[in-house]
């Protein structure tokens, strides 16, 4: 069988697609990635199969102009500027590249919506890949024109495509596979074919090449915290990253701060800063994380049973924060006004309270019982079963 996903040109919605797609490899099927080409080159194993699709553009200069917005006006750029843009420029190549890989089902990321309006219009058994659980949160519920001006952005660009309106390319009908559990997203009647099947990490730590990490240098015998605000938003902590050093000097602690070294001033013997660190290979020497809320980054802590400071900047990241307090796993922190007693306070906490690893392993279990890649694959492949076959597809398609 054949399987093409459908992503956008970002490693946290990438990443999840790896750990599927070699499950589905070691299955003996066949499988290819559709986005724009060079950052899925790099972002992807050496022998992928890749089917270019969108342009690959700045995407530093788009986050630049992204990176100081809150709120509505974060919201109102991501979808003008950067997903509707997207879906618009990826169509054409997706199209194409189900002409050529002739797929028997499309995998589409959440935000690449042209994977949904190519495979609908084909006729094609399609899955949405959900990396972010906020939208199954119901973000807009007290927001109800927040909404409806999302809704109208999605039909305009249905309509331009002839695809109709009142459908979301973001929703499949098929399935829906979103990378956590209802222990963490919270309990809320999800339909027969949302399929929660937590992180899928997989062998990505194998595949995605570590940067060099001086492993000497993590000190025996001490508790270790990561602080890391991810690959989009480390520009952001200029004034974090200091408050949360200063904070941590009589923690006890050793801090690996993922941050750019210029950002850091002076730092303090017990801090080792690294602008990129090989986190999946890291968590598991450590006891807490502290993160802005990105959904990889604190799904991939749980996983390996870690309480979380959470400090949310923006976008889905105050929801994925709410979901850690309420699970009990973690402690939210205010970004833009956090002081060094508020850092300090928080952090002693989840790596001194019980209650937090208490909390963080509750999603540990749930995710392990969850089925990761694995569990993904299975309803993947039941995706095509019989009536369906590709050959009439094809003929379909061509008529």
């Amino acid at each position: 069988m054949r399987f093409l996903f459908v992503v956008p040109p970002l490693a946290g919605h990438v990443n999840p697609t790896i750990a599927v797609a070699n499950e589905l490899g070691v299955r003996g099927h066949e499988v290819a990635w559709c986005g724009p080409g060079e950052v899925l080159a790099w972002l992807l194993p050496p022998n992928a199969r890749i089917h270019p699709a969108g342009k690959d553009g700045d995407l530093g200069a788009l986050h630049l102009r992204w990176g100081h917005l809150r709120g509505v006006a974060a919201l109102k750029f991501l979808w003008e500027e950067a997903l509707v843009p997207l879906a618009r420029d990826m169509v054409p190549g997706v199209a194409a590249a189900v002409e050529a890989f002739r797929p028997d089902v499309v995998i589409a990321d959440q935000q690449a919506f042209a994977g949904g309006i190519v495979a609908r219009e084909r006729g094609l058994p399609w899955a949405t890949s959900a990396t972010t659980s906020a939208e199954f949160t119901r973000p807009f519920r007290g927001f109800p024109k927040i909404g409806q001006w999302v809704r109208e952005r999605l039909d305009g660009l249905l309509g331009e495509f002839g695809a109709g309106t009142g459908w979301d390319p973001r929703f499949a009908d098929d399935l829906v596979i979103i990378f956590s559990t209802p222990v963490l997203v919270g309990e809320g009647g999800f339909p027969a074919h949302y399929l929660f099947v937590g992180p899928a990490l997989g062998s990505r730590a194998s595949v995605v090449a570590a940067p060099d990490f001086p492993w000497e240098r993590l000190a025996p015998g001490r508790r270790r915290i990561l602080v890391s605000l991810g690959t989009l938003n480390g520009q952001a902590g200029a004034r974090f990253y200091p408050a949360v050093m200063e904070a941590t000097e009589d923690l006890d602690v050793q801090v690996v701060l993922a941050a750019p070294a210029e950002l850091t001033g002076t730092v303090p013997r017990h801090v080792l800063v690294q602008e990129h660190v090989p986190q999946l290979l890291l968590l598991p020497h450590l006891n807490a994380v502290v993160s802005h809320g990105g959904h990889n980054t604190v799904c991939e802590s749980l996983a390996h049973g870690l309480p979380l400071v959470v400090a949310p900047i923006r976008d889905d990241q105050p929801i994925i924060a709410d979901q850690v307090v309420a699970a009990g796993a973690g402690v939210r922190v205010r970004f833009g006004r956090a002081r060094v007693p508020e850092l300090r306070e928080a952090i002693g906490a989840v790596l001194d309270e019980p209650r937090y690893r208490a909390g963080a392993r509750r999603v540990q279990a749930s995710f392990a019982a969850a089925g990761g890649a694995a569990a993904a694959a299975d309803r993947l492949e039941g995706l095509t079963s019989p009536p369906f076959q590709r050959g009439a597809r094809c003929r379909d398609r061509s008529a």
